[in-house]
């Protein structure tokens, strides 16, 4: 998951707390001390920090839990909020319906962010939503910028238009803008630099003042750290960027500090990239977010996710039967194939609410493609019987199976493992759900029965 190092660490925090068995000041300064540390190994700026520390403090301190919650939990509610709006508050819904057609989207950012990528990405987005969606390239600094985007536009089914080796972005813009009536929506991809310099100022604000986009969105990489603040502000100085879309989100430290520089200028994170596939991006959601760095899962993404992956009645059949813990292999099988689709498994399971909490064997979630190839050779050599009930499958059978499939014994005996932990999961998880403490609270934040209030600061220019 995107910035893992901050959510295990505010998790362990939490734990920390809900674990004791009278919380006093003690225990909150404690976990306040534990907050702080936590987001300052994430590289978020320490005025920040403290700020929405002190906040928690104060809140933890003063406020009555209302009589339906434990005092530990109505204190983790109070941590999920202050970082919800920390990160900018309840989300500010990012829309391209209007009646205009079609709806203009330009994309500013610098040399090495990802900008083109994220072309592809957003393009791909907006077509799964039911637009028709075309990719404008206007990058005529590398030479290499148009060849990538049409890559991309084919990887992602959007067309792109654009004119190769012409040097004037204007030109371009004008000779293929009576192609666009016909779309919903466009994306502009632009020129960068490797810094905020004079002549790439005078060239976005040509194209800005020709193109007049209805959103401008700054690309920036998340390892830019707390210099994100700066950026964006410049930026937005330059062409009125109305939001930001933060990138390579995983596997660095200080995502953390790109994410709440921004969230502190006037230029709202809208969509963050969580991984190298053209699959690996959403729109940024301060609430799920939070909700997935605490292990409180992020339905809303998860059911974004799932509808892309696998059929609405076979879903609910599957999850019936994975509820009741009466699946066959088929079925797991089946299951794992479509979260597959949804992305790599530990990031799908922090989904989940509950999931994130739990301690699942790290095998459960490593589950690569071609192990669902090795797997479905070894359930075409089972028999009705073996498939239905796996626990039949041992002695003379292990050779057979594998023998058939072409695998190992040692593959055939992985698989099986695999089935019996899925087995014990949905034991441990149905237990979690009759458990009092966290899994309540989590059920009563999905529902909005939590004390307090959501900030509904909403970000604008």
């Amino acid at each position: 998951m995107v910035l893992d190092k901050l959510g295990d660490a505010l998790k362990a925090s939490l734990r920390t707390l809900t674990g004791k068995a009278f919380i006093d000041e003690k225990a909150i300064n404690e976990l306040v001390k534990e907050i702080q540390r936590s987001l300052l190994q994430a590289d978020v700026n320490v005025k920040l920090v403290f700020e929405v520390s002190n906040q928690i403090k104060e809140r933890a301190l003063s406020e009555k839990a209302p009589s339906a919650l434990q005092k530990k939990e109505f204190i983790v509610n109070i941590v999920y909020e202050e970082l919800v709006k920390f990160l900018g508050g309840e989300a500010e819904q990012f829309t391209t319906e209007t009646k205009k057609k079609p709806f203009t989207i330009m994309l500013v950012g610098l040399f090495g962010n990802g900008k083109t990528t994220t072309a592809g990405k957003l393009g791909l987005y907006y077509k799964k939503r039911g637009l028709k969606v075309a990719l404008i390239q206007t990058d005529t600094w590398r030479p290499a910028a148009y060849d990538q985007l049409v890559q991309l536009g084919k990887q992602v089914g959007v067309p792109v238009y654009g004119i190769k080796g012409e040097k004037d972005p204007e030109k371009i813009w004008k000779k293929v803008q009576p192609e666009l009536k016909q779309y919903d929506l466009i994306i502009v991809d632009t020129a960068g630099r490797d810094a905020l310099s004079d002549d790439l100022i005078k060239e976005l604000n040509g194209i800005n003042t020709l193109v007049k986009p209805d959103e401008a969105l700054l690309v920036m990489a998340a390892d830019v750290g707390q210099a994100a603040q700066k950026q964006a502000q410049a930026f937005h100085d330059t062409v009125k960027v109305s939001g930001v879309i933060i990138t390579k989100l995983d596997g660095t430290a200080k995502g953390g500090g790109a994410l709440t520089a921004c969230a502190v200028t006037d230029a709202p994170v809208r969509f963050i990239g969580t991984g190298e596939k053209v699959e690996e991006f959403e729109e940024f959601k301060p609430q799920g977010f939070v909700g997935r760095l605490l292990g409180l899962g992020d339905l809303e993404a998860l059911l974004e996710k799932a509808k892309d992956a696998i059929d609405e009645d076979r879903a609910e059949d599957l999850g019936k039967k994975f509820l009741k813990g009466e699946f066959n292999l088929l079925d797991l099988y089946e299951q794992m194939a479509a979260m597959k689709k949804m992305g790599p498994l530990n990031k799908v399971m922090k989904m989940i609410p509950g999931m994130g909490q739990m301690d699942i064997p790290k095998e459960m979630l490593d589950v690569q493609e071609d192990k669902l190839k090795k797997w479905r050779f070894l359930m075409d050599s089972m028999t009705k019987e073996e498939l239905e009930d796996p626990s039949t499958v041992s002695g003379g059978r292990l050779e057979r199976i594998a023998k058939g499939s072409g695998q190992s014994i040692q593959e055939l005996r992985g698989l099986l493992k695999q089935y019996k932990q899925s087995k014990k999961m949905v034991k441990m998880f149905k237990g979690a759900q009759s458990e009092k403490g966290m899994e309540k609270m989590m059920q009563k934040i999905q529902k909005g029965q939590m004390g307090g209030r959501m900030s509904r600061k909403k970000m604008k220019f």
